[in-house]
C-alpha cells in the first residue's frame, strides 16, 4: 500500500509513493496456548493442492463477509478487538466533562463526542459550510478561483491535484515541495477510460451520485444533472492526463525537480507564487513535479474550463470530501456509491465506530497514548524487538548467500541493512495537540480544525532539519510500513497484538506469522521500488549494471507468476501493479523461516496439535491471509490495490520454497509445486 505523507480526503485520492505498507496479516485466535487455530482448517483438502484452502477452508466456510463490510479477514479480526479497545477509551474521554481545557484528553472526548451527536449535525445542515460555500459562489474570475484553490487544497478536498511537503527522494536530509496528479472522484483513472460493462455501470454510477450530491446541495433536478455532467467532464480530462499506477511505481520518472519560475513556466495559468504564498509556502525555492504531461495539461484546462465550471466541480469536491461529517443524506450517498456500489457492502457501519476510526485519524497520537497504556507491555516490546533483530541477521545471511548479486552490491546491501531504523509500538516523542482546537461541535468544524492543523505541521517542516522521530501511522494502527527515504520499518502496537503477536505462543507461530510481516517490510528496502534508495535513504544507483539486469530477470519471474492468478472469472492479478508487494511476500517468508531456524537451533522439535514446528510456522503464515470478500472489492483491488488478493499472497510464496514441499510431503506434479526452473527466490 502507498501512503501519502499528508493526510487525504476520505475515499477518493490517488496516493503518492513515498511509504510502502502493508495490509497487516494476524494470527488466529490461540488455540491451547499455540496459536494455531485448529478447527479453521479442511483437511478434506491435500495441502499440497490449494494450501490456502487446507488452512482456511472452515474459516471460510463460517466466516461470510458481515453487511456492514466488503471484505473481511483476519486483519478485521484484530481491528475489531482494537475497536472494542478503542470504543471503551472513547466513551469514558466522552464522558469526562471537567477534563482540562486543551488536555489529549478533553480534545479526544470532545472530538468524538461532536462525531457521535448525529442529531446536532442534522440540527446544524450545512450552515457550518456557509461562509465557505459562499465564498466559492463569489468568485468572479480565474485569480479568484486561483486563491480558493489553496484553501480547498489546505482543507482536504482534494482538487485539481495534490501536493505535500515531505523529504526529498534524492537529498533525504532536506524537505521538499512535491506536486503531484489528482483531481479526480473515482479511486483510479482507469474507471474513467475503459470501455468494458463493469466500468461503464461505475461510471453510470458515479454520475447518479455526483447528481444526488448536486440535488442535497439544492440544485433543482435539471441543473443538478448538468452539473454532475460538468464534473465527469473535468475529471475526465484530469484522468486522461494522469499517468497509470504501474507508471506512478516508476521515482525517478515521478521526480522532476524545477524552480518555482520553471514551475511557472509549465503553469503560468496557476500564478504559482501567488499559489505558494496562499499556500503557507512562500519560502520554497524548488517544487519536485510528479507528472509534467498532467500539470501541462491543468495549465489548458485552467484557461478552456469557464470558471463556473470549476466552481461546480470545487462545490462538489468540497462536500464530498465531508459527506461523513454532514448530516446522514450525505452520508448516505457516499456509502451507496464508495462502499456498496464500487466495494459491495450492503450497511453502513454503525456510527461509533466511524467515528472512532475519524478520531484516531484526527488525533492519533493523542488517541494512541491511552490506547498504548492498555494494550502493549514493554515485554511485548522487547520480544518483539529481538525479533527484528533476528530477521535482520537472517537478511544479511541470505544476502551474503546471494548467487546472483556480486560482492560489491553485496557489500552496499548490507551496508543498507544495517542502516535500518527500526520503529516499535508508538512514538518516543508524541505529537503535540496544543494548536489544535477542539470542541463539542458542529463536528464537520473540528473535521476541518484537524485538517488544517495536519497541514499546518505538514508545511511548517519545509525549511527544517528532517524529523526522523515522526510517524505516519497512529500506534492502534493494525498495519506496519517500510519508509525508503528513512529507510526504515515501523510496527505499531496495533499489530503487536495477540493473537497475531503473541509473546506467550511458540516460535513457529510468531515467526509465520509477525516474523513474516517483519521479513516483508526489510525486503520492501530491495524490492523494484526500494532497492532503488541507498542506505541514507536517498534515490541513488548503488547496483552495478550486471546485478541491476539480473534482477530484473527475477522481477519478470515474479511478473509472470503472480499475473497469471485470477481471483474472479476473466480478472488477473496485475504483476506489475503487485511487484513490490509480492518481492517482499516471497522475500518476507524466506527471511521468517531461516530466522525461525536459528532461534530453535538445537531445540528439540515438540509436536502440537499434530503439527511439527515447520508446519506450525507455514499455517500461521496461512492463517494470516484467511479472507472473505466480495466480487466488487476484488475487482476494485485488482485494480486500484498494490498488495495481490490474499489467496495468491499465501499460495504464491509457498510454491516457490522447497522447505514447505518438505514439511508437508508435497512432490513433483502435486499443484502447490512449481518446476524447478520456475522457482523464485531473490531475496
Amino acid at each position: 500500500m502507498l501512503l501519502t505523507q499528508c493526510k487525504a480526503p476520505e475515499a477518493q485520492q490517488q496516493s503518492s509513493a513515498k511509504v510502502i505498507a502493508t495490509p497487516a496479516p494476524e494470527m488466529l485466535a490461540v488455540a491451547k496456548g499455540v496459536g494455531i487455530d485448529v478447527p479453521n482448517i479442511d483437511k478434506s483438502v491435500k495441502p499440497c493442492d490449494d494450501f490456502y484452502l487446507y488452512a482456511n477452508g472452515n474459516w471460510i466456510k463460517n466466516n461470510p463477509v458481515p453487511a456492514t463490510e466488503s471484505i473481511w479477514s483476519s486483519f478485521n479480526e484484530v481491528a475489531e478487538r482494537n475497536n472494542a479497545i478503542l470504543r471503551q477509551l472513547l466513551n469514558n474521554a466522552a464522558a469526562t466533562t471537567n477534563a482540562e481545557k486543551g488536555s489529549n484528553l478533553q480534545k479526544v472526548g470532545d472530538y468524538f463526542y461532536s462525531g457521535m451527536d448525529s442529531a446536532g449535525i442534522e440540527t446544524a445542515g450545512l450552515a457550518p459550510l456557509k461562509p465557505e460555500l459562499d465564498r466559492l459562489n463569489a468568485v468572479k474570475d480565474l485569480k479568484g478561483l486561483q486563491n480558493m484553490l489553496a484553501t480547498h487544497q489546505m482543507h482536504g478536498f482534494g482538487p485539481m491535484f495534490g501536493s505535500y511537503v515531505g523529504q526529498d527522494d534524492k537529498i533525504s536530509t532536506q524537505y521538499a515541495l512535491f506536486v503531484f496528479q489528482g483531481g479526480i472522484g473515482l479511486p483510479d483513472r482507469d474507471y474513467y477510460l475503459k470501455d468494458d460493462k463493469r466500468s461503464k455501470e461505475i461510471r453510470t454510477a458515479y454520475l447518479n451520485y455526483l447528481r444526488n450530491m448536486f440535488t442535497l446541495l439544492g440544485d433543482s433536478e435539471k441543473q443538478a444533472v448538468a452539473n454532475a455532467n460538468k464534473v465527469m467532464a473535468i475529471e475526465t480530462r484530469l484522468a486522461k492526463a494522469s499517468k497509470s499506477r504501474v507508471e506512478l511505481r516508476d521515482p525517478y520518472a515521478n521526480y522532476n525537480k524545477m524552480t518555482v519560475a520553471e514551475f511557472q513556466k509549465l503553469m503560468p495559468n496557476l500564478n504559482v507564487k501567488n499559489w505558494l504564498t496562499n499556500m503557507k509556502l512562500g519560502a520554497a525555492k524548488e517544487v519536485i513535479v510528479g507528472q509534467p504531461a498532467f500539470f501541462k495539461e491543468l495549465n489548458a484546462m485552467l484557461k478552456s474550463v469557464p470558471v463556473a465550471d470549476w466552481k461546480t466541480y470545487m462545490r462538489l469536491r468540497m462536500v464530498s470530501s465531508l459527506a461523513s461529517a454532514l448530516p446522514n443524506a450525505y452520508a448516505q450517498e457516499n456509502f451507496n456509491f464508495f462502499s456498496k456500489t464500487l466495494s459491495g457492502a450492503k450497511q453502513m457501519q454503525p456510527r461509533w465506530k466511524r467515528m472512532a476510526r475519524a478520531t484516531d485519524n484526527a488525533l492519533g497520537e493523542a488517541l494512541g497514548q491511552l490506547y498504548v497504556e492498555k494494550t502493549f507491555s514493554p515485554e511485548a516490546k522487547a520480544k518483539a524487538l529481538t525479533m527484528i533483530k533476528n530477521l535482520q541477521a537472517a537478511f544479511q545471511e541470505h544476502v551474503k548467500t546471494l548467487d546472483w548479486m556480486s560482492e560489491e552490491t553485496k557489500q552496499k546491501a548490507m551496508q543498507k541493512l544495517d542502516a535500518f531504523a527500526v520503529k516499535i509500538g508508538y512514538p518516543d516523542q508524541w505529537k503535540d495537540y496544543s494548536t489544535f482546537d477542539v470542541n463539542r461541535g458542529p463536528y464537520v468544524m473540528n473535521v476541518l480544525r484537524a485538517r488544517m492543523f495536519d497541514y499546518n505541521d505538514m508545511a511548517s517542516k519545509l525549511g527544517k532539519p528532517v524529523d526522523r522521530n515522526e510517524w505516519h501511522m497512529s500506534p492502534p494502527t493494525v498495519n506496519a510500513y517500510y519508509n525508503p527515504s528513512m529507510n526504515e520499518i515501523v510496527f505499531p502496537a496495533g499489530i503487536l497484538q495477540p493473537p497475531f503477536f503473541d509473546p506467550k505462543a511458540d516460535d513457529a507461530v510468531n515467526y509465520g506469522g509477525m516474523g513474516a510481516v517483519i521479513g516483508h517490510e526489510l525486503t520492501h528496502g530491495f524490492d523494484d521500488q526500494g532497492r532503488q534508495y541507498d542506505h541514507e535513504g536517498n534515490l541513488k544507483d548503488w547496483w552495478t549494471k550486471e546485478d541491476a539486469e539480473r534482477f530484473a530477470k527475477h522481477t519478470e519471474m515474479v511478473d509472470k507468476q503472480y499475473s497469471a492468478y485470477q481471483p474472479l472469472d476473466s480478472v488477473f492479478v496485475n504483476g506489475q501493479l503487485t511487484m513490490g508487494e509480492n518481492i517482499a511476500d516471497i522475500g518476507g517468508l524466506n527471511i521468517a523461516f531461516t530466522a525461525l531456524q536459528k532461534a530453535n537451533a538445537g531445540k528439540t522439535d515438540p509436536k502440537y496439535d499434530g503439527f511439527t514446528q515447520n508446519q506450525r510456522f507455514f499455517l500461521a503464515w496461512a492463517q494470516n491471509w484467511r479472507i472473505n470478500a466480495t466480487d466488487q472489492y476484488l475487482r476494485q483491488q485488482v485494480m486500484t490495490d498494490p498488495h495481490s488478493p490474499g489467496k495468491f499472497r499465501c499460495n504464491g510464496p509457498l510454491a516457490n520454497m522447497p522447505q514447505f514441499y518438505e514439511a508437508f510431503g508435497c512432490k513433483e506434479g502435486d499443484k502447490m509445486v512449481r518446476k524447478p526452473e520456475e522457482r523464485i527466490r531473490i531475496w
